[in-house]
This record gives C-alpha cells, structure tokens and sequence, in this order.
C-alpha cells in the first residue's frame, strides 16, 4: 500500500465488498424511528443485543437495526414487550438454519422435494397472528420446522408452512397444528427405518453390509446407491400416499357412521 493511500479508500475501492454499518445510539434511534429514550429502554430490557464498545463508545449495526424495526413491527401487529421479549428470546436460542438444513449427505441426493422458506419475524407473524408466541415458536424451532439464519427464520418446507397457515385459518389453534406435526415426525421416523432397513437388508445387502474399511466406496458402489435410492424414491411414497388415503377412507366412514346415527336421535 502506497504512503498516501487511505485504508478507508482500500475497503471501499471497486469490487471489494461494502463495509458493515455502524451506528452510534443517536444514529441507530433515527434510523429505527424511535427516540433514544425508547432505545435505551429497549436495552435495558434486553429486547437488542449489546452494542459493541470501543472504550466508551457503543457502537450498533445493521443487526441491532433489524431487532428495532421487527419490535416496532410486532408492536404495531399488538404483540406486547413482554410477550415480544419471550419471543426474541426463543429466537435467539433457535436452531441454526446449517443444523436444521446440512443434512443431505454428498454422494447421494435429497430423498425430500421440500422447499424451505425464508421469512422475517413479522412475516411469521402475519402468517399465525395471535398463536405466534414464546411457547409455540419454542415448539416449532423443537420439532425443526423452523430455523434461525440472522435476522430471519426459515421454514423447512413450503407445503407444510401452506399447511399449517391453512389449518390456523380454519379454527385449529397452532398449538394443536404443532402437536399433530410432532406425532406426524414421529410415525414418519418410523416408517423410514422400516424402509431403510428393507433397503438395507434385501437391496443392497452387499454394499451397505461389507466390513467397516477406511477405504471410501468404489465410485461404482457409489453410482448404485444413488440410482437405487432415485429409482425407489417415488415407490416409497407411493406406498405411504395409498395407505395413508385408504386409512383416511377408512377414518372418515367410522366417523360418519357414528355421527349422523347421533343427529337422528338429536331431532327426534
């Protein structure tokens, strides 16, 4: 670097990335709207994170900036501080979006279709309304249908996410949606190991049963695995699409057969 050149010139010549924002507090209140006394009270409630300190100097940045705008979103949505704290709160305790998203192994491709969805606090908001609390957000980040990635969640899958906002719309509370979602995992696990291991024992018993070696497999043996696995993708959930329906039939016939016996006697 030349004697005269200015560092501050270097960070912001072309194509090297822009530096991350900082705000002293004056600066960061009027960007977030709010007065310095709101944010010094948001700061001592805990509701930001601490500012970073060069001697006596705090200084904030694009982060904490995030933080305010999404208080004064859920405020405006008629969420409380004290209920917006315990949300904030599981937020930042949330899974991270490469433990809930990183599982795909790289010889062998997703079985799962499923597109994950980004969304802001006050998106996630709007799409449950008064059931998005402390507890329920708990849950979903528990269950792993949502994750934390910055300032944002994402959602491990679109048709769930539909699913769920649907049910909400229709009168089931989250908190029931979020259960039924936890059995739901739970019987998927299980039929999964039941496939794995027909897999396993009966479609590749030669590969995946071969004595533990540090040798990685043999690209052929790798080539196998992954055409199997393509080819019995749309088999396996064919199987659980047809009992799952038929069981359903079954479901809906009990249940009618026991309800309008029951509204005959009503209007008798």
């Amino acid at each position: 670097m030349a004697a005269n050149e200015n560092p501050q010139d270097a960070r912001t010549a072309p194509g090297a990335p822009a530096p991350a924002r900082e705000f002293r507090m004056p600066e960061l209140a009027r960007e977030a709207g709010i007065t310095v006394r709101t944010l010094r009270f948001y700061r001592e409630r805990k509701l930001i994170p601490p500012p970073r300190r060069e001697g006596r100097i705090a200084w904030y940045n694009e982060h904490h900036l995030a933080r305010l705008r999404t208080i004064a979103a859920l405020l405006d949505r008629g969420h409380t501080l004290g209920g917006i704290a315990e949300l904030l709160s599981a937020f930042d305790t949330g899974r991270d979006v490469g433990e809930l998203l990183g599982l795909e192994h790289p010889l062998v491709p997703p079985w799962s279709e499923e597109t994950p969805v980004r969304l802001t606090p006050e998106e996630l908001a709007d799409h449950f309304s008064e059931d998005i609390n402390a507890e329920n957000l708990t849950a979903s980040l528990d269950i792993g249908y949502l994750a934390v990635d910055g300032d944002e969640f994402v959602h491990i899958s679109r048709r769930l996410l539909d699913a769920s906002t649907e049910l909400v719309d229709r009168g089931v509370p989250l908190a029931a949606v979020l259960e039924a979602g936890r059995q739901v995992r739970a019987h998927a696990d299980a039929l999964a190991d039941l496939f794995a291991t027909l897999i396993r024992a009966h479609i590749l018993p030669d590969v995946l049963t071969r004595p533990s070696t540090t040798e990685p497999p043999a690209p052929h043996e790798v080539t196998r695995i992954a055409e199997t696995i393509e080819k019995l993708r749309p088999l396996t959930k064919g199987v659980v699409e047809a009992e799952l329906s038929m069981a359903m039939d079954r479901r809906v016939r009990a249940e009618l057969a026991r309800w309008l016996p029951e509204q005959d006697t009503k209007g008798e």
